[in-house]
């Protein structure tokens, strides 16, 4: 069996709902058993968080509350892509409108899937270093709160599980590795 072969068959799709940000689909499907049955998937634009990251080591959270899950919300900045619009310029504009900084350097991070088993929505993660202060302008749907703080006490509250957003966890993991490595390099690989 080659479990790399897409073993479901989709007959039809519909549209159940559609707004600016997410269409949920229903589609009439046979499984993976041979078996009929019915398959919702919500359809996004792209996601795109952002590590920005000081020289001297600080980054910054944004906290809001988060309505579908009614509850406040540590993150690294982040929101959705635009039609049309790269990720990488989605990172630039999510964090000037949410933490008003401007980076003079990018590093891509990669990619994850936010919850593949209902979605197809993927995250585009980026670093932002050199930075530079501007001024915010978030979005009308958003009262944030801004915090500046060490890396390490940022990753900390990944640790603890004060930041439970898949995301910023990723996102923090990932420059948490360069950081890392580049400590490795500055003593020397011991």
């Amino acid at each position: 069996m080659d479990f790399h072969k897409n073993p479901w068959q989709k007959l039809t799709s519909r549209t159940i709902y559609q707004n600016p940000w997410i269409r949920l689909r229903e589609d009439q499907v046979i499984t993976p058993s041979g078996t009929k049955g019915i398959y919702g998937v919500i359809e996004t634009h792209p996601a795109i968080g952002v590590v920005p990251l000081t020289e001297d080591g600080y980054t910054y959270l944004v906290g809001q509350y988060r309505y579908t899950l009614d509850v406040f919300s540590w993150e690294i900045p982040e929101g959705g892509g635009y039609p049309g619009e790269t990720t990488w310029d989605g990172a630039q504009r999510e964090l000037r409108e949410e933490t008003g900084l401007i980076a003079l350097q990018w590093t891509y991070l990669g990619t994850a899937y936010t919850s593949n088993s209902f979605t197809n929505e993927v995250a585009y993660l980026y670093l932002a270093e050199h930075l530079q202060q501007g001024i915010t302008n978030p979005d009308l749907t958003e009262k944030l709160e801004i915090r500046k703080l060490p890396f390490e006490q940022a990753w900390e509250m990944v640790l603890s599980g004060e930041i439970k957003d898949a995301m910023s966890i990723i996102g923090l993991l990932k420059v948490k590795q360069i950081l890392d490595a580049r400590t490795s390099i500055k003593s020397g690989g011991k």
